[in-house]
């Protein structure tokens, strides 16, 4: 079985999803799915908006399955 990275970054964010934390609620994907898109792999196209909208839609998601980091503060992360 193939495995897939977790980690997607656009050169300024990096986001991270945790499969197992993840309750399906696609609050991603309804609010941004030209980013979040659930019928493609790989899910997560940070080129398809502007890190701040994609920062804000991060920050709805119910079960913190998606994170995000500012690459010059990653270490911090």
């Amino acid at each position: 079985m193939k495995t897939y990275e977790n980690s997607y970054t656009n050169g300024e964010i990096t986001v991270t999803y945790q499969p197992k934390k993840c309750i399906h609620a696609e609050k991603c994907a309804e609010g941004l799915s030209e980013v979040f898109r659930t019928t493609v792999i790989p899910w997560i196209n940070l080129d398809a908006a502007e890190s701040q909208k994609i920062i804000r839609q991060i920050k709805k998601c119910p079960s913190g399955a998606l994170s995000f980091c500012k690459n010059q503060q990653k270490e911090a992360c």
